[in-house]
């Protein structure tokens, strides 16, 4: 069926420039990490895309192992884009990353040269791409000289795969000899991805303000802490949630009664402003205008739209965010 997006696409959007670049991405983009492989249903995918694209995401941020099965979000998201949204290519900001475990063997899964040029050919032929507007690093992983990893990245530039390239959850010091050797060779660091959110703060010490420094963009991922600061937990795990699942990215343990407890307190501020607590904290780090974007991701059209309900989010009073930051507390690491 023809589909035809909204003419009132960026109308409700809210866009931010990307660091020290003219690039400009939603407040909010749609991440493919869950709910868009192989095990799930390609006509919601597809439905879940298109009215993320009416309501203004232009950006759409993949990596070559997200599924599962691995790789199964890229190739959904090529199917959406041939059949949908072909036309509409360069109104969008398609993002993938390479360096978690996609392959066996001992080339499969690192921060080499070998896996970051293999991997993007891959991916590109997967999503039926020309190039990426974005592609990182997916990872420092503690045995690949920077060095090598930020040269490949620079060289998928230069081969035209990428526009622009980007780094996720690097150390800082990692970090900051990427910033530095991408500067020194003309390809400047556009965008930072780190996991982000009221439940887990660990980049306010030293990351946000580094990528800033240095030109970078900061998109956070996990804004919601895996639907914990959702209505989803605060009384308990469900049957049939993430948490109740033998295995995935959100265990049983990590789902403490503290966090529920602090999650319901929140949730107490968040219905005084007239949010629900998901979008009471996406507003929260967009607060700062050092986050370029947040990602979150959807299982439904209906949560899609209620989390970009977000951007109508009045701002916080002093006394809200005082609140807030002693309603967190007791979840802050002991010095």
């Amino acid at each position: 069926m023809e589909y035809t997006p909204s003419a009132a696409r960026y109308e409700r959007m809210r866009y931010r420039r990307c660091g020290k670049s003219s690039l400009s991405l939603p407040a909010i983009s749609l991440g493919l990490w869950q709910n868009f492989g192989s095990v799930d249903d390609y006509g919601s995918c597809a439905e879940r895309i298109k009215r993320a694209f009416d309501l203004g995401v232009t950006h759409f941020d993949l990596a070559n192992n997200y599924g599962p099965e691995p790789g199964s979000a890229e190739i959904n998201f090529g199917r959406v884009l041939r059949e949908y949204l072909r036309g509409y290519r360069d109104e969008l900001i398609i993002s993938s990353k390479a360096g978690h475990e996609i392959w066996p063997g001992p080339y499969g899964g690192n921060s080499s040269r070998k896996n970051l040029m293999a991997s993007v050919d891959q991916s590109l032929r997967r999503t039926g791409l020309e190039y990426f507007d974005i592609f990182y690093s997916h990872r420092y992983d503690g045995v690949t000289p920077v060095e090598e990893t930020m040269q490949a990245l620079v060289d998928i530039v230069r081969q035209g795969k990428a526009l622009y390239v980007g780094i996720s959850k690097y150390p800082p010091r990692e970090a900051a000899l990427a910033y530095r050797l991408l500067s020194e060779a003309g390809v400047p660091c556009l965008v930072s991805q780190y996991r982000y959110s009221l439940f887990e703060r660990g980049v306010e010490d030293e990351t946000i303000g580094l990528a800033a420094r240095s030109g970078s963009g900061l998109i956070a991922f996990s804004p919601l802490a895996q639907g914990m600061l959702t209505d989803k937990y605060l009384d308990g795990i469900p049957e049939g949630s993430r948490a109740a699942r033998p295995t995935g990215f959100l265990q049983r343990a990590q789902v403490t009664a503290e966090k529920v407890e602090v999650a319901r307190r929140l949730n107490s501020v968040a219905l005084r402003r007239g949010q629900t607590l998901a979008q009471m904290s996406l507003a929260w780090l967009l607060k700062d205008e050092r986050v370029t974007s947040v990602l979150i991701g959807a299982s439904s059209v209906a949560q899609l739209e209620e989390n970009l309900r977000a951007l109508d989010s009045p701002a916080f009073s002093d006394e809200e965010l005082k609140e807030i930051d002693s309603l967190l507390a007791p979840l802050r690491p002991a010095p």
